[in-house]
């Protein structure tokens, strides 16, 4: 073989070799690309404002806890006096529910963002938990202060489950960035 066949040959494989190292670091910086778009549309358009919300919802309900001088506004032991439960409402219509019809509609409207392959029960127990107080608070309306609460009681790791998938989501977020190990 002569050496110009060589060298063309060397030269062509570099070029192929060149080539091809150059597309499979394209396909790895896409998908990299990828994988930051969803965790950046996750963390935006659904577990960010879920996690605040329900912060929120907890900041204000140990509040009014604090304000009421109770350990719990339904203690069995304790049952809430007329004017507990007058506030108990108000807190309800402007500041819990609210919050609620906030939350049940980020996770009507972005329920493809969730991690899960499956949809997470305390999501939907908290919709469903939603749904119910629409129907109590239309009761309000009418002057029925007959029921307080829904059956099915607001589900509390809702805001252990948001705040976990929060701080995942962004430590994921920021080592793909290179900006943590």
């Amino acid at each position: 073989m002569s050496n110009e066949i060589l060298s063309l040959t060397i030269t062509v494989a570099l070029a192929f070799i060149g080539y091809l190292a150059t597309y499979l670091n394209s396909l790895r910086l896409s998908k990299r690309r990828e994988q930051l778009d969803l965790l950046d549309k996750r963390i935006k358009e659904f577990y960010g404002p879920l996690y605040v919300s329900s912060e929120v919802g907890k900041i204000a309900y140990e509040t009014l806890l604090e304000k009421l001088g109770k350990k719990a506004v339904f203690d069995p032991d304790f049952p809430p006096t007329e004017e507990e439960l007058i506030e108990w409402r108000v807190w309800s219509k402007s500041v819990f529910f609210p919050l609620n019809e906030f939350r049940e509609k980020l996770i009507l409207e972005n329920a493809y963002l969730i991690r899960e392959e499956k949809m997470p029960d305390c999501l939907l127990r908290f919709v469903t938990h939603v749904s119910a107080y629409k129907a109590i608070l239309a009761k309000w309306e009418l002057g029925d202060f007959s029921e307080n609460t829904p059956a099915l009681d607001f589900p509390v790791e809702l805001v252990e489950y948001s705040a976990s998938s929060y701080r995942e989501l962004k430590a994921e977020q920021l080592k793909l960035i290179g900006k943590s190990k």
